[in-house]
């Protein structure tokens, strides 16, 4: 096997290195710079040029070396090369091959452009390790526009209505991909730390982002009327909330697509947007490989698995400590042990 599947993570013993792994290792390539997948404690990291940045703001000074897409790289005996996932800005596939077979782990990935992340790029290849958060037939995600609509219709009834706007959403990729499709016009956008901190890394990688006003001790909401807030899932219904007075809550989530989350959450709206593939563009991402064996390593893991045997494919099951998309992650904060620059 080209890769093997150990207790600290995904292994290639060609070139004694691990991808996204979950334990303390030597040497780590990593797909993103999301927590479950960019862990503090390795001695070596690879990454790809734009995922360095995010990732040096939240794991602080670490040895990490980086690389373009499509450029191959030799380690020990395997070859190996990161292309674009349509994740989050920087984020990778990373493709490995060793004596002519060639095996891809996807890490997460979205088959849609939303403008912001590099463009998903399918890689062919034997085998194909998959992500599955929403590997089932009712998650389908939105356009772009319908989004923008709902968000910005959404928001400007909330400000005719004399309230501030808080939607929670990831700090890394997610947060970036809304303030894009939000109309400044309709008013400030004001955004919690955690959401902030990542806007000025990528901000400082030439990523261009509508103006936003960091959320302070100091914030006063009425010199902000009929505001938006981004900020990331854990800090709604916390007393951070109370210093904007009345507001209207919303989440954005590939889970606002079931009506029990949204009634569970006791938000005003969800907005069904993700930055992982949806049902689509999870069977369409494999076909597009050319791969006969498919490893779904996180999210529906049974159900896919068991689909895409029926379809043909030697698939199965791998357990990892991959998280996909949860609704009460700070996602994009420091972990424990890492340096907070911020």
């Amino acid at each position: 096997m080209v890769l093997e599947f150990r207790n600290a993570g995904i292994y290639c013993p060609a070139g004694d290195f691990y991808i996204d792994p979950w334990r303390p290792v030597d040497r780590a390539l990593i797909t993103h710079g999301h927590a479950d997948h960019a862990r503090w404690g390795h001695a070596r990291y690879i990454a790809t040029e734009a995922a360095a940045p995010v990732m040096r703001h939240r794991l602080g000074d670490i040895a990490i070396r980086t690389t373009g897409y499509g450029t191959e790289h030799r380690i020990g005996d395997a070859t190996v090369s990161f292309h674009p996932a349509g994740h989050v800005p920087g984020s990778a596939q990373i493709r490995v091959e060793v004596g002519g077979e060639i095996w891809v782990v996807s890490g997460d990935y979205k088959t849609v452009d939303d403008g912001l992340s590099e463009a998903f790029e399918p890689v062919r290849c034997h085998a194909f390790i998959t992500e599955s958060t929403f590997g089932l037939p009712i998650y389908s995600w939105p356009d772009e526009a319908t989004l923008r609509a709902e968000l910005n219709g959404w928001w400007a009834a909330t400000a005719a209505a004399g309230q501030v706007a808080v939607l929670g959403v990831y700090a890394l990729g997610k947060a970036q991909r809304i303030l894009r499709l939000l109309d400044p016009a309709i008013g400030p956008i004001l955004t919690h730390g955690a959401v902030e901190g990542t806007n000025a890394v990528m901000r400082a990688q030439g990523i261009a982002l509508p103006d936003t006003v960091p959320v302070t001790a100091e914030t006063d909401r009425k010199a902000f009327p009929g505001a938006m807030v981004l900020a990331p899932p854990s800090a709604l219904g916390t007393p951070w909330m109370r210093k904007f007075g009345a507001v209207s809550t919303g989440f954005a989530s590939g889970w606002m697509r079931l009506r029990g989350v949204r009634r569970r959450r006791a938000a005003d709206r969800g907005f069904v947007v993700s930055d992982h593939a949806d049902w689509d563009g999870l069977n369409a991402a494999i076909a597009a490989t050319g791969a006969e064996r498919v490893f779904v390593t996180h999210g529906y893991t049974a159900q896919f698995s068991q689909w895409l045997r029926a379809q043909g494919y030697d698939a199965g099951v791998v357990e990892t400590e991959y998280g996909g998309e949860s609704l009460d992650e700070a996602e994009g904060e420091p972990q424990t042990g890492a340096a907070t620059d911020g």
